[in-house]
């Protein structure tokens, strides 16, 4: 079995690349080879598994989502899940018009010092974002017992990626068909 999904961001979002742009940026997104924004799987991966480790029972985690145990024996989770990527027809124009840099924004944040209340030296940091777009995934190999947990568990993704605890990242994930 197979569930498709969407991830509808309602605000920018960063997924963190590991890269900066030297002097520039000090974090960039996750890119493909097209330079377009996409989520890997094992980022969407986690996000689900954290869900459902808060809300269901251990055997659905460690079934779908897999197990590490102290003797170092790891046993690899039933579920695959793919990278969430902008839509294949949506992704062509945006090649075929080479508008990928309108997907990114630059946001910069510095530290405040409480007690004068002028910015720290050293804290200007700027990381790229990517405006609010649609993302499109894949979980398959799904057991029909599962399905809903599963489900359930996608669905109470609110928000992802860096400073997700400070507006960044919020989104809105709609189960769109279950195979």
């Amino acid at each position: 079995m197979k569930i498709e999904y969407r991830i509808e961001f309602l605000d920018y979002w960063h997924l963190s690349s590991g890269l900066s742009a030297g002097a520039k940026l000090d974090n960039m997104v996750v890119k493909d080879e097209n330079k377009l924004p996409y989520m890997p799987g094992k980022t969407i991966k986690g996000l689900v598994r954290e869900m459902a480790e808060y809300f269901e029972d251990s055997d659905f985690v460690n079934i779908c989502f897999g197990l590490s145990d102290n003797e170092e024996k790891n046993i690899e989770g039933e579920c695959y899940f793919s990278n969430a990527i902008i839509k294949k027809d949506i992704a062509d124009n945006i090649i075929r018009y080479n508008l990928q840099d309108n997907l990114y924004e630059i946001l910069t944040f510095t530290s405040i010092d409480e007690k004068t209340k002028i910015a720290e030296d050293y804290s200007l940091r700027e990381i790229e974002v990517v405006v609010p777009i649609t993302l499109y995934g894949i979980i398959d190999n799904v057991s029909k017992e599962y399905k809903d947990k599963l489900k359930s568990s996608l669905e109470m993704i609110k928000r992802v990626g860096l400073n997700r605890n400070r507006g960044l990242g919020r989104c809105h994930i709609v189960v769109e068909e279950l195979l």
